[in-house]
């Protein structure tokens, strides 16, 4: 008969944030699976508690979670952390979740601290329907496609980031979304944590200047309801022209345009285009 796995979550910053039944769980397992060892090495001191730590993180988590399920599948039984708050969740347990239910393996949880949830409900931006984007890859091209999709979503975006970061994370939200309600949470459940109830422009200006510390969760407001001003495509071309003055592409520019007055991108970008022809030909 297999062993178990169990997820326990753990706190994203004030230690007494753990729960009876996850100390419990600890107390109970064979071993613990941890992205971190030492992170976890210091929550289990704390609680006087003394288990075999096996490192599972993203560079070694196809190999090891192999060994952790053939150690399952032996019968033991194993709990599964991440540094904080739910594994699983933007997090690589989720392959090994994925691979214990290939196999047959029992899953259990123990619920805890997440940053996603507790963020968005001290936010004060609607929580009815929201996404949850975690980090933004660091490649331009698919950052890029990633913010693209997001441009018309009506549903509050959720985003981690680290502060060395935190800047360009602004400056690219705010160009592919537009000037949004926002709220910056920092350091969550520690001694400094911290709310700015903001805007994207606000925020990108702030810290243009200023050096962000602690880690943070943006979450920002849906993309409002479309009014479509059901212009000409010569008209949206002209607005198209006000953005290329911007500093826009034309593409961007057209498709900027065309969402604003109502009209079919491809016709505002074959007028900039034709236009453009006209200047040089002079």
């Amino acid at each position: 008969m297999s062993g178990r796995l169990t997820l326990v979550g753990t706190p994203i910053g004030n230690l007494s944030d753990l729960s009876p039944r996850a100390v419990e769980a600890l107390r109970a397992c064979d071993f613990i699976a941890a992205e971190d060892t030492r992170v976890t090495l210091k929550l289990l001191n704390h609680f006087g508690i003394q288990k075999p730590l096996v490192s599972y993180f993203e560079h070694n988590k196809r190999e090891r979670g192999e060994v952790i399920c053939a150690r399952l599948l032996q019968g033991e039984n194993a709990v599964l952390v991440t540094d904080a708050g739910m594994p699983a969740i933007s997090d690589p347990g989720q392959e090994l979740v994925d691979l214990c239910h290939e196999r047959q393996i029992p899953v259990g949880v123990v619920p805890g601290p997440t940053a996603v949830t507790t963020a968005l409900a001290l936010a004060g931006l609607p929580t009815g329907r929201f996404c949850f984007e975690g980090f933004l890859s660091v490649d331009k091209r698919r950052r890029r496609q990633h913010l693209e999709s997001l441009e018309r979503d009506p549903r509050t975006l959720v985003f981690y980031e680290a502060p060395h970061k935190l800047a360009s994370t602004l400056q690219d939200l705010l160009a592919a979304l537009g000037d949004r309600p926002l709220a910056l949470v920092r350091e969550l459940t520690k001694i400094h944590e911290e709310v700015i109830r903001t805007t994207l422009a606000e925020a990108a200006a702030r810290y243009r200047e200023e050096t962000p510390r602690g880690e943070f969760v943006l979450v920002v407001g849906g993309a409002p309801p479309e009014e479509k001003q059901n212009l000409s495509p010569e008209q949206a071309a002209e607005w198209a022209r006000r953005y290329l003055e911007e500093g826009l592409s034309a593409p961007e520019a057209a498709k900027r345009a065309a969402r604003e007055a109502g009209v079919k991108k491809g016709e505002v970008y074959r007028l900039l285009v034709e236009e453009g022809s006209r200047g040089g030909e002079g």
